[in-house]
């Protein structure tokens, strides 16, 4: 008789990571002194963890103490830094009981989603949209409900969208500034979508990983301004540049924070202990941050000019983050083919849009540029050869 296999191998794959195997094979293949992968597959900055978190986590490892077993909800000195943080950068006081400590973003948001949803509930959110998403809510049974978002309003949803959704869905999840677009909700229209949550009794849940990656004249703002009840998730991965260390936060409405707890404590136990060290130690590392933060603007800019000489013209606002969403339909409807060529001809890897848009993402390509600066030049240039050549 044949074995059961559960609800959750329905989760659809992340496809960037089958990219990255096929980056990592096609370079592994290459002759010596053959050009190298360019890659713009991934949302990983290019340079570590800052000098000081590092510095902190040797002298943690060297002292003796034992690193074990945090709280749930992670080292009380490093939940107080992120209760000053909110104060700081949006003048807002959070204590620091609703501030919980994650296993990465990716940790954060299987907690929120079993604390706040049930299975069968439909949650909705703008599409192209971060995979995962919709693949956790389908691992858990529950219904991810798409929101078709074009150039018009910039790939976010707007409340006039909201209001045609009957019945309304248990939950949204927004993300601002947006993977895989880069664009951003005016902190009056997070606003809007915050009041219209809580008017409607939704749940929000709002993506902040990508706070501190702004630019131009884009307004960054936090969900926890305009609602009690949201759940805002964000992270040491993007702006602190600290994807390895698998370590993030959430801010909790209180009717959630005992039941993300326990569902903490038995699913995960706690983040790493050293990892915990240097995110604290990473909010005194500003100027470095800063630094990467202009090179990454500086990247974004030059692919903003270069790429339409190569036939690339049709790309997103990009006012945060680090990716680049392009329109690439003029070329291909079949983006997965058109990568895979891009990565064999011209050694560029980069995200088919279909991982973000299972309905148009056939016609998009996602580029992330958060790289040394000499690669995206040189990206620029392999593209314009490989497409007009």
């Amino acid at each position: 008789m044949p074995l059961k296999v559960g609800r959750g191998a329905e989760a659809p794959p992340f496809l960037v990571m089958d990219v990255i195997a096929a980056a990592n094979a096609r370079a592994a293949a290459l002759p010596p002194g053959a050009p190298g992968v360019i890659r713009m597959e991934v949302g990983q900055p290019g340079t570590g963890a800052p000098r000081g978190a590092a510095e902190a986590a040797i002298r943690a490892l060297r002292s003796g103490t034992p690193l074990g077993y945090t709280e749930a909800f992670g080292l009380r000195s490093l939940r107080e830094r992120i209760a000053r943080h909110y104060a700081e950068r949006y003048g807002l006081a959070v204590p620091p009981a609703r501030i919980a400590v994650t296993v990465g973003a990716s940790g954060a948001f299987p907690l929120a989603f079993l604390a706040a949803f049930d299975p069968g509930d439909a949650v909705a959110m703008a599409a192209p949209f971060y995979p995962p998403y919709a693949n956790i809510l389908t691992a858990f049974g529950m219904r991810p409900l798409l929101l078709p978002c074009d150039a018009a309003t910039r790939f976010q949803p707007t409340v006039a969208m909201l209001e045609r959704l009957d019945p309304r869905p248990a939950g949204l999840i927004v993300a601002s500034p947006c993977n895989p677009a880069g664009t951003m909700l005016a902190p009056e229209e997070l606003a809007a979508i915050a009041r219209w949550c809580d008017a409607e009794g939704v749940r929000l849940i709002s993506d902040e990983i990508y706070h501190g990656l702004v630019y131009g004249e884009a307004k960054e703002a936090s969900a926890a301004a305009f609602s009690g009840s949201a759940v805002v998730v964000n992270s040491f991965s993007k702006y602190f540049s600290m994807t390895g260390w698998r370590v993030g936060w959430m801010v909790l409405p209180e009717d959630l924070v005992r039941p993300v707890e326990c569902l903490a404590q038995n699913l995960f136990i706690s983040a790493p202990h050293v990892a915990q060290v240097a995110a604290e130690a990473a909010f005194d590392c500003i100027p470095e941050l800063e630094e990467n933060r202009a090179r990454y603007r500086r990247n974004r800019d030059l692919l903003r000019r270069a790429l339409p000489a190569a036939g690339l013209d049709r790309l997103s606002p990009a006012d945060g983050a680090f990716y680049l969403w392009a329109d690439v339909g003029h070329l291909t409807n079949d983006s997965p083919e058109f990568c895979a060529r891009m990565l064999r001809e011209a050694g560029i890897a980069a995200t088919p849009g279909v991982d973000f848009d299972r309905e148009r993402g056939s016609r998009f390509v996602r580029f992330s540029y958060c790289g040394p600066e000499a690669d995206m030049a040189e990206a620029a240039e392999r593209l314009r050869r490989w497409l007009r050549p």
